[in-house]
């Protein structure tokens, strides 16, 4: 008999905190357990009723046998405190990585299902990818450019599956671009624009390598008053000219963001890289206010998932 109990008691005091927070606050999908327990490195994220179960690789040595019997008796006791049934609980193990681990297809189908947010609706899935298809850890910010949206042209950069700009769009943006190099995930911006009622000709996609973007829209003399730039922390994708290290690009990015934004407008600059730091120069050319603390919302733990900040033009 394995003994889970530790475990078991820390989800059921969370989730039983949380989950009266998430109704108030129109939430289907948020964070149950993040490794509260060391011996459990589990993140457990609850999408309507279904468990996005993922177990970091921590390289403890263990028995087939005995892990096997483990992960069951972890199983059993998410289903049992959060009610949700063994065959909807999608289990992933994350290996630190480098390169385009959000794109990498799990060699499972899964299936799309559709979950509410502060008032917005997203298509996500559980199984196919190694991520959702919605950052839960950016919710904050999201409902952030909703409130300061109305007017505006915004640009979402390292678009993924657009939900910034459904957010956008929601609250009155009166256009956007969403910029992002995987076919995949236009197509899955585009299901979630639909979802929600978004006009496609004020709402535009643009399949695009973002250094390439920024280059080009300067050019054309492009400008938006809202922007959104949450790279990964690395890429090595084939589609791009060159390969993106967030640390060393950071200043190129920035200022080619900056290029775009409207003397008085704002961009959200923020990425997960837990080792990053922000570069001096970019603090003494712009604006810059970090709203880290305001924008990891408090179904996290893990107060370190992202970083970000708010930039604006120096008067």
């Amino acid at each position: 008999m394995v003994d889970v109990s530790a475990f078991a008691n820390r989800l059921a005091k969370n989730y039983k905190h949380y989950a009266k927070w998430a109704r108030r606050n129109g939430l289907d999908a948020w964070r149950v357990y993040d490794r509260d327990v060391p011996q459990f490195p589990l993140i457990i994220d609850l999408y309507g009723q279904r468990i996005h179960l993922q177990e970091y690789d921590t390289g403890w040595q263990i028995e087939e046998s005995e892990y096997v019997a483990w992960i069951a008796a972890v199983q059993q006791a998410i289903s049992e405190v959060t009610g949700v049934p063994l065959w909807n609980i999608a289990l992933k193990t994350r290996r630190r990585q480098k390169g385009e681990s959000q794109y990498e297809k799990t060699g499972r189908e899964g299936e799309d299902f559709v979950v509410a947010e502060q008032g917005q609706r997203f298509w996500v899935n559980l199984d196919a990818y190694l991520d959702t298809g919605l950052f839960l850890d950016h919710r904050n910010t999201r409902k952030r450019v909703r409130d300061e949206a109305a007017g505006k042209r915004f640009l979402n950069l390292f678009a993924y599956t657009g939900s910034f700009t459904v957010y956008a769009a929601a609250g009155g943006a009166v256009s956007s671009e969403t910029v992002d190099l995987s076919n995949t995930y236009q197509a899955w911006s585009r299901r979630n624009f639909e979802l929600n009622g978004l006009d496609l000709d004020k709402h535009q996609l643009i399949r695009d390598d973002v250094f390439q973007y920024l280059e080009d829209a300067a050019f054309a003399g492009k400008q938006f008053d809202l922007i959104v730039m949450d790279p990964p922390s690395f890429s090595n994708s084939k589609k791009m000219v060159d390969e993106l290290d967030v640390q060393r690009d950071q200043v190129k990015l920035v200022d080619g963001a900056m290029r775009l934004l409207a003397p008085d407008g704002v961009l959200y600059f923020s990425n997960n890289l837990r080792s990053f730091t922000l570069d001096d120069r970019l603090a003494a050319d712009y604006a810059v206010q970090d709203i880290s603390a305001q924008s990891v919302p408090e179904d996290f733990r893990n107060r370190k998932i992202h970083q970000c900040w708010r930039i604006r033009h120096r008067h």
